[in-house]
């Protein structure tokens, strides 16, 4: 019996250490939400092709998805990966977010939003270092402190991209979706905005 005392000790040593709850549902969270940025700034992009905002979102999209490459080994060391279930989430949402609901949209709305995208990831990239700062965990730590401060830049290039879109309001109103469907998509959800002033009038001069 003695001789295996050896083995099993190896084997605790090998054994990955556990994640806090909240360092657990924080890093699936990431691995969902970069997804997301990553196929819905790509399919933005697609419906902008030409524009100078195009290069924008496919450099962050790019930066975002090797985020993810790095993430992977990183949280695998504590027996977390999330390639499969919560990456394929993400994907689908973002995939469904642009194909559905982006339609309805303009050019200066969908960029505004894929500001927001950028944010949360970067948000959460905030608190998960705070969270692992706490938890001893420095490895973790500084993925996240770093990648957030990889992703500053991209961040304030999409920002300036919808500021400078602003100077040209015929273009900014543009739908995003030039295709039948989103252009059909965007003409419904102008409707549905002209009754909403007319009723807001009706009830203001009441």
């Amino acid at each position: 019996m003695a001789p295996a005392r050896p083995a099993v000790d190896a084997e605790l040593q090998l054994a990955p250490v556990s994640l806090h709850p909240a360092e657990n549902r924080g890093y699936r969270e990431l691995y969902l939400t970069g997804r997301h940025l990553v196929e819905r700034w790509s399919r933005v992009a697609d419906a902008l092709s030409g524009d100078a905002v195009e290069d924008t979102l496919r450099s962050t999209s790019n930066a975002v998805r090797e985020m993810l490459l790095e993430l992977e080994p990183t949280t695998a060391r504590y027996g977390l990966y999330g390639r499969v279930a919560a990456q394929g989430t993400g994907g689908r949402i973002g995939a469904v977010r642009a194909a559905v609901g982006d339609r309805f949209l303009e050019r200066n709305q969908a960029l505004r939003l894929a500001v927001d995208d950028l944010e949360h990831v970067m948000t959460l990239l905030a608190y998960l270092a705070a969270v692992s700062d706490a938890r001893d965990h420095s490895d973790l730590a500084e993925f996240a402190r770093s990648w957030e401060r990889r992703l500053v830049s991209h961040a304030n290039a999409v920002r300036r991209a919808v500021v400078e879109l602003g100077a040209d309001p015929a273009a900014a109103t543009k739908p995003l979706d030039l295709s039948p469907v989103g252009r059909a998509a965007h003409l419904g959800a102008r409707a549905v905005g002209t009754v909403g002033e007319w009723v807001d009038r009706r009830v203001a001069g009441s």
